[in-house]
């Protein structure tokens, strides 16, 4: 294999789809640098986007993460550091020499310092700190001194603001001097004399004004803004909702600090919906990381749920071993609770999950919880009926006893009107006592069906055989 062999037209051929790009990237990428062909694993790094290079990084083996990254020039790397996972940022730094570091964080926007930092060592961040200029310590400061998961922790203190009195030309004056530093220049904001936020505009307004006109004259009075201490999800929804590329952030004394981007705002509904889908199947982990995790660590994000889900299991168990007389009476009752349990579990599941979907989108914000949990009700009374007389005629055909039949039905139309409001009306509990509604989790509602089920279909094959 030579040197220039490496590059593939496939991977410079513009026909080619994102995905096949970042696949062809890294395994060519891992071929060559196996091989210690540094010089045409650099060329096909070259003209590949700094977001695609980060995931081919990651997806090498650990080992010759580092070789890939230093291939890389000093600014293209900066940009390729800042999309990497915070694991892998971290092994980084360590492979680094102390300078190669100091200048990869020196570059770095005041934001994604910060979130770095966060998951540094306390020890590191210290030795980081000591060798970076006083504005940087400052910026970076200023950030990790807010709560974590507001809009202070990942705003950016790097904007362009602009004064009322200034004329457009003056304002462009300063846009220039300005840009190279800022995160973007398409918003822009009105301050006053004490820095507090006054007004905006976007550069389309700024380019087709006229030379001489104020400021004043064409910006934009109504204001949206959040706070430091507003929650990152709402800042996230906000810039969703309005289309926004940024977002100002103002202090108490709504004086301009910062703006949070819509790039970031991507990263926090990603990382909550992953966050969701986690909880959702009973898993703790803290967003893609789950799969760079260790084997323990893995086995410790599942093992919570599940655990919980024995011990209620166990207590179904109890119940059936209750009705033992009943059983033996009936034999056949037995073989209908896997049916009655499962179903009753997925329609529950069903709801919990609309309504979870509901809260995160804010698509019943203006519909109250009795509203939400009548309609639910009413959606589980349709489909037990239908499911019931499904299950009715199943049960016949199966055991050839109406009677049996009847109690499968009627027990599964009421776990299903019982599924579906406990499904709907446990987020809005998890939400008021102040947990993340994503814990209403599918083996949550999976193991109150099981136990319910045994509860309701034991109680009415009691009632219906005793009235026999």
């Amino acid at each position: 294999m030579s040197g220039n062999s490496s590059s593939n037209p496939s991977v410079s051929n513009p026909l080619v789809s994102r995905k096949e790009l970042r696949q062809l990237v890294r395994s060519e990428l891992k071929i060559l640098l196996e091989e210690g062909y540094l010089e045409a694993a650099k060329t096909v790094l070259m003209p590949v986007q700094p977001a695609d290079i980060a995931e081919a990084i990651e997806g090498l083996p650990e080992k010759i993460q580092a070789i890939a990254f230093r291939l890389l020039p000093k600014d293209k790397a900066i940009e390729v550091y800042e999309y990497l996972d915070s694991s892998v940022q971290q092994a980084l730094i360590e492979d680094f020499k102390r300078q190669d570091v100091i200048d990869i964080v020196d570059k770095m926007s005041p934001d994604d310092r910060a979130k770095l930092f966060d998951e540094l060592p306390a020890k590191v961040v210290r030795r980081l700190l000591e060798h970076m200029t006083l504005q940087q310590r400052q910026s970076t400061a200023l950030l990790l001194g807010y709560k974590p998961d507001t809009a202070g922790r990942i705003m950016t203190p790097e904007y362009v603001s602009l004064k009322e009195e200034w004329t457009v030309e003056q304002a462009f004056e300063s846009i220039r001097r300005l840009a190279p530093t800022s995160e973007t220049i398409y918003s822009l904001y009105v301050t006053d004399a004490l820095h507090r936020l006054t007004g905006h505009l976007s550069l389309r307004t700024l380019v087709t004004a006229q030379p001489e006109q104020t400021i004043g004259e064409i910006m934009e009075r109504h204001l949206i803004f959040v706070h430091t201490d507003t929650p990152q999800e709402e800042v996230a929804r906000l810039l969703q909702r309005y289309d926004f590329l940024a977002v100002p952030v103002v202090d108490t004394e709504n004086r301009l600090v910062g703006i949070v981007t819509v790039d970031d705002a991507i990263d926090i509904l990603h990382e909550k919906t992953t966050q969701d889908i986690h909880a959702l199947g009973g898993v703790q982990s803290r967003g893609d990381r789950y799969f760079r995790s260790s084997l323990m660590g893995m086995v410790r994000q599942r093992a919570l749920w599940l655990i919980i889900v024995l011990l209620t299991t166990a207590l179904a168990s109890i119940i059936i071993k209750g009705q033992e007389v009943l059983i033996e009476r009936v034999v056949v009752l037995a073989a209908f609770i896997p049916l009655l349990n499962d179903t009753a579990g997925d329609i529950g599941c069903q709801s919990s999950t609309v309504v979870i979907r509901g809260l995160n989108t804010e698509a019943i914000r203006d519909r109250g919880v009795l509203w939400v949990v009548y309609r639910e009700a009413v959606a589980g009374t349709l489909l037990g009926l239908v499911l019931g007389l499904g299950a009715v005629i199943w049960a016949y055909f199966f055991q050839g006893n109406f009677l049996i039949a009847l109690i499968v039905g009627v027990s599964l139309l009421f776990l299903s009107i019982f599924s579906t409001v406990a499904g709907a009306a446990l987020p809005f509990l998890f939400t008021f006592l102040g947990f993340d509604p994503a814990m209403m989790s599918a083996p949550f509602i999976t193991t109150i069906a099981d136990v319910l089920g045994v509860l309701v279909y034991f109680y009415i094959a009691d009632l219906f055989l005793q009235l026999n």
